[in-house]
């Protein structure tokens, strides 16, 4: 009876942290992801611990803090390729990410992970966020859409949310494991460096960058792509 008392209590406390963020991450990748120290990489004031992509600072982009949230006006440029760009002044490589995100009506971003200034735009594993209604990249297929890992995989049975409304998405890489979260829903998992990921990005416009798909220590980044978008809670946990 003591340890059935015990195991309770310990699952009642795992639920009591994911409520404080307002979501638990389902997946036998989520279950030990909120042991240890969660990482603010936003305060919500400023655009501290960030940086323009291949810049020293984040003077030339256009991102700015707007009622507690990091987020850019709608230029209509489209995807600057790196250029507006903000990537996070540490790496990561084993680690829970999570956010909460809101896309304008026929908007375009993402979330890039595993990003390394080696090529002249940033290249990464990109968590897709798009207005998938209306942006006609989302109408070339369930690879482009939300959640997706971006021209790789299509992310399934996503509880989306529309345009306009605040959504929570994770990525959590344990090992060579990957998973994307949407709304507390694991939606997507794919394993670094397997025969599945490598065919895949072979059919992609990834299929040039050598180390795509491997394991790696990288920035994480928030996409302009001329497309008005809105982050807060942007937090990490790192894996030993």
């Amino acid at each position: 009876m003591a340890t059935k008392f015990k195991s309770a209590l310990a699952a009642v406390a795992v639920l009591v942290a994911s409520a404080s963020f307002g979501v638990l991450a389902q997946g036998p990748a989520a279950k030990k992801a909120d042991d240890g120290k969660w990482i603010q990489l936003f305060d919500g004031k400023s655009l501290a611990g960030w940086r323009g992509y291949k810049k020293p600072d984040s003077k030339e982009t256009f991102w700015k803090i707007e009622n507690g949230t990091l987020t850019l006006p709608g230029t209509g440029a489209g995807d600057t390729r790196g250029s507006k760009d903000i990537i996070t002044e540490a790496t990561f490589e084993q680690f829970h990410l999570r956010w909460e995100w809101k896309i304008a009506q026929g908007g375009n971003s993402g979330v890039k992970y595993f990003v390394l200034e080696d090529e002249p735009s940033a290249i990464g594993h990109e968590y897709q966020l798009i207005d998938d209604e209306r942006h006609p990249d989302a109408k070339i297929g369930p690879h482009r859409q939300t959640a997706a890992l971006y021209d790789v995989f299509p992310a399934h049975d996503r509880p989306s949310k529309p345009a306009g409304e605040w959504n929570t998405s994770e990525v959590i890489v344990r090992g060579k494991h990957v998973v994307h979260v949407l709304n507390g829903k694991t939606v997507l998992e794919y394993d670094l460096d397997s025969p599945a990921l490598s065919e895949a990005v072979a059919k992609s416009k990834f299929k040039d960058i050598a180390r795509f798909g491997k394991p790696q220590n990288g920035h994480i980044l928030v996409q302009d792509h001329g497309d008005q978008v809105w982050f807060r809670k942007i937090e990490i946990q790192r894996f030993k």
